[in-house]
This record gives C-alpha cells, sequence and structure tokens, in this order.
C-alpha cells in the first residue's frame, strides 16, 4: 500500500527546486535525501522491477519491509523506469529538462553510455546542476574503478587510524564514507546553485568518496609532510589531548569525560576532590597532561569507577565539566534534550504505522526542513510525474508499462 505524502507542512528553503535522483544505495540517495528534508521536490528514478537496493538492506527486514528505507526514501517520490532502454533514457532526458539539479552515483561512463552526460542534457538545460558521486571521482587512472564507502574510508586515510593499536583497522560502525560523499555533494550543488544566480549557467559537481573522507582527516597530511609523523590508531582516545576518553562506572556503564582545556580540567580535579591533580608538574598544563596520559586517565577510571552514571553526570554537570553517557537508540528516544528540540520525528508508514526516526538537520529558524513521508513504495508516483512533467497520457503510460520500462 503506498505511503501517503502527507505530514508537516513544506517550509523548506528548498521548496522552488526539483531535483532528479539516480543511482542507489547510499551516497547518491543521502544526498537526495537531505535536499529532499529542506523542501526540494525529489523525484527518484530507480529500476521498476527491483528499486534501489536500499528497500532490502538492514540487519533485519519487519514484515518484508526494510527499516532504512524509511529514512534515506523518505520525502522522495519513486517513479519506476528502465534507464537501459532508449525509451526510458527518453523520458528521463524529459524530466531533467525541467529539472535544476540531477544526482547520480553510478560508474563513471554509465550516464554517458546512456547518452545522459551532462554535455548532452545541458544543452536542452544550460541551468542545470549535476552532482556526480563516485570512489574515485570522474577523472585520473582509478576513475573506473568500483569503489563502495570502506574503499573510499582506506583510501582517504580514515581506516587506519580508527581502532585500537594493536588490532587491524576498524570501521566506523556506520557507512561514514558514502555520507561524507553526500554532505560534499549537497555542498557542491547549493554553491553550485549560488553561482547559477550570477551567471544564469549550471555546472557538475565531481564527489569522489576519497576525497571526502580526506577533506575531513584534519592535519594528517600536513603533520605527516613537516614532521615524517604518521599518525596511528590510538583507541579511544587522541595521543597527547587528556583527559578525553571513556571511563568505567559501578555497573559496567561508561562515561566520557572531556577535561584536556586548562580551566576545564581544573574544574574537574575540583569534582574529584584532588586539588594536588591541578598542581602535580605531571599534569599542571596540556602538555604534561598529555606526556602523562596513560597515568592520569588510569587516576580518573578508579575515581569514575566508584559512582553510578547518572550520579556523576549529575557531579559533573554542576562543576561544568563536558561529559556524557555513550548513547545508544533506547537513549536517544528517552533523554529530554532529544525531545526538547524534536531531533527524533514521528512519521506514519503504512506497513509499520508510526515510526520514529532523526529529524532533518541543522535547524533553520524561518524555513526548517522536515520529514514529510516516509520512503515511498516502489514506483509509487510514477503516472503522477510522467503524466505531469513527461506528457505522457494514460494511453502512453499503459503502453510503457506493458513493455517493463515503467
Amino acid at each position: 500500500m503506498p505511503a501517503p505524502n502527507t505530514g508537516p507542512e513544506n517550509k523548506g528553503p528548498l521548496a522552488d527546486l526539483v531535483v532528479i535522483e539516480m543511482g542507489s544505495l547510499i551516497a547518491g540517495p543521502f544526498a537526495g535525501q537531505i535536499l529532499g528534508d529542506f523542501g526540494a521536490e525529489v523525484i527518484k528514478l530507480e529500476d521498476p522491477k527491483v528499486g534501489d537496493p536500499m528497500r532490502q538492506w538492514g540487519r533485519s527486514l519487519p514484515k518484508g519491509h526494510s527499516p532504512w528505507w524509511p529514512v534515506i526514501g523518505r520525502n522522495k517520490k519513486s517513479v519506476g523506469l528502465d534507464l537501459r532502454t532508449p525509451e526510458g533514457q527518453a523520458l528521463a532526458k524529459a524530466l531533467i529538462a525541467q529539472a535544476d539539479v540531477v544526482i547520480e552515483n553510478f560508474r563513471p561512463g554509465a550516464m554517458e553510455k546512456w547518452g545522459l552526460s551532462y554535455e548532452t542534457l545541458s544543452k536542452d538545460n544550460p541551468k542545470l546542476v549535476m552532482a556526480r558521486v563516485s570512489g574515485f571521482g570522474q577523472t585520473g587512472p582509478y576513475a573506473e574503478r568500483a569503489g563502495y564507502g570502506l574503499i573510499g574510508e582506506a583510501m582517504g586515510g580514515l581506516r587506519y587510524v580508527t581502532g585500537e593499536a594493536d588490532r587491524p583497522p576498524a570501521r566506523a560502525g556506520i557507512s561514514i564514507g558514502d555520507s561524507l560523499a553526500a554532505m560534499h555533494a549537497v555542498m557542491g550543488i547549493t554553491m553550485a546553485l549560488h553561482e547559477r544566480e550570477r551567471t544564469g549557467r549550471g555546472q557538475v559537481i565531481d564527489a569522489a568518496l576519497y576525497e571526502s573522507v580526506l577533506a575531513v582527516m584534519e592535519n594528517l597530511v600536513t603533520e605527516y609532510d613537516i614532521t615524517g609523523y604518521v599518525r596511528e590508531r590510538s583507541g579511544s582516545v587522541l595521543p597527547g589531548i587528556a583527559p578525553s576518553n571513556a571511563y568505567p562506572c559501578a555497573g559496567g556503564e561508561l562515561i566520557l569525560i572531556g577535561g584536556n582545556g586548562d580551566t576545564v580540567y581544573a574544574r574537574l580535579t575540583d569534582a574529584m576532590g584532588r586539588p594536588d591533580l591541578k598542581t602535580d608538574p605531571k599534569f599542571v598544563d596540556h602538555a604534561a597532561r598529555g606526556a602523562n596520559q596513560l597515568e592520569l586517565d588510569n587516576i580518573i577510571a578508579e575515581w569514575t569507577s566508584g559512582f553510578a552514571l547518572g550520579d556523576l553526570l549529575a557531579l559533573l554537570e554542576s562543576k561544568g565539566v563536558p561529559s556524557s553517557r555513550v548513547f545508544r537508540a533506547p537513549d536517544m528516544l528517552e533523554d529530554p534534550q532529544y525531545a526538547a528540540r524534536e531531533s527524533i520525528v514521528t512519521t506514519e508508514h503504512p506497513v509499520f504505522g508510526p515510526i520514529r526516526m532523526q529529524n532533518a538537520f541543522p535547524k533553520l529558524s524561518r524555513t526548517p526542513g522536515s520529514v514529510r513521508w516516509p520512503g515511498p513504495a516502489l514506483g509509487q508516483h510514477t503516472d503522477g510525474v510522467l503524466g505531469a512533467r513527461g506528457g505522457c497520457s494514460a494511453e502512453r503510460l499503459a503502453e510503457l508499462r506493458g513493455k517493463g520500462i515503467i
């Protein structure tokens, strides 16, 4: 049963934009999700038989449906369209001719093979902005290689520095490489749209997974270039930044404490009842604490282990020391800060009923984003979109459906 297109009023700043989303899985579709969250009309073109694989992804499939799809597919219209056929490509061209933005994350060369290169599309629509998301970018010797998120994370340097020093590199627990590429694609799209206001011309955004990861790697390359130091895996700490770690509490729970600044560290020693730690030469300033990081962490861990998590959080809050539980989904759903800011919202799903998911971020004061409906059924909007934007009559739609093109 199709999901209803009902929910909060669309007040998003991108409500005047039409976006055609092509591709599948995470990197391209997450970019589309962000634009849709902030009001864009996102028309997702997907295989009419199986759709985006995200419809079937997830650890579990309650009622035969993926819990992932309602999130990454939210605020989108689904059009089932076979892009591997000339008629499907012609329909895609007709839709793109009226669009502001195209997002695609196929392997480089696929769009060209289908006659959907930017050069071709921009002849009919010179204002078109196209975001191309790929593992290695559209150019260079690696361009045509398959490049999933984990490959981008490895090449961008993130995997090597993630995990414990005595173990193989770990992953972040989410598809962070794909998400970073999507965010960089969206940044590029908004920049290109801004520039279009001055020139009236669109352009191509080339977002590579590995470069999107590299962009957040701080001074990793520069530090090596200047000093020869290669940053290594360091578990839950950053070498030389202390105290800033996860510490045990009574009952086996963990608390995160960030007390590495001099003034914050002084407040922490007051909370601990250990003024001697503030003046001890081994811990007296940032450099000294970094040099004696393990010893200091052991002292703090011995102190935190005598407290229940809730009591210690209250104590540290009263002293102005940054601290937190290690949040899981149940903690998020019960937390007053999440509730006050509506960080989690409820939307109606035709199969699951009311479901909760993260809201649209960041928050805009006048034109906020919103979750207006969850991921739609495959092809739910095919007839409406192709009728209104593709010039297809009911007879033409029936013919296309009979051929399996839609």
